[in-house]
């Protein structure tokens, strides 16, 4: 009967930690970034709720043959921490929660939003 029991509660906390919002994980909001494409044309991304607490090589970026981001914007609920470097390497700035716009000399390759919200 024991083990039933054990069982049982066993598969309702897992059931709970499956309902969870994948929210509960990534910052709110929007990180925005430029970068000059292939072409030589200024291009916008925007990240929407990025994962929370992991490295993000960002697009058109991520790689050390090409050239850094800059200007990034962090309009989400979290800190992010900025780096030059591939890999979340490299020089660092941390951006606060809903802070304006950096200056385009901040470059940028990856990133990692910190889980604790702030």
């Amino acid at each position: 009967m024991k083990l039933r029991n054990t069982a049982g509660a066993a598969l309702a906390a897992f059931a709970l930690v499956l309902s969870l919002p994948a929210s509960a994980f990534a910052a709110q909001g929007y990180f925005h970034y430029k970068f000059v494409d292939g072409f030589g044309q200024e291009q916008h991304i925007t990240l929407h709720d990025p994962h929370s607490g992991k490295c993000i090589n960002l697009y058109g970026v991520g790689d050390d043959d090409e050239e850094p981001g800059y200007g990034p914007h962090n309009d989400t609920d979290a800190a992010v921490t900025v780096y030059l470097g591939v890999g979340c390497s490299g020089p660092e700035w941390t951006l606060r929660a809903k802070g304006k716009p950096a200056r385009d000399d901040l470059q940028v390759r990856s990133v990692r939003f910190h889980t604790d919200r702030g």
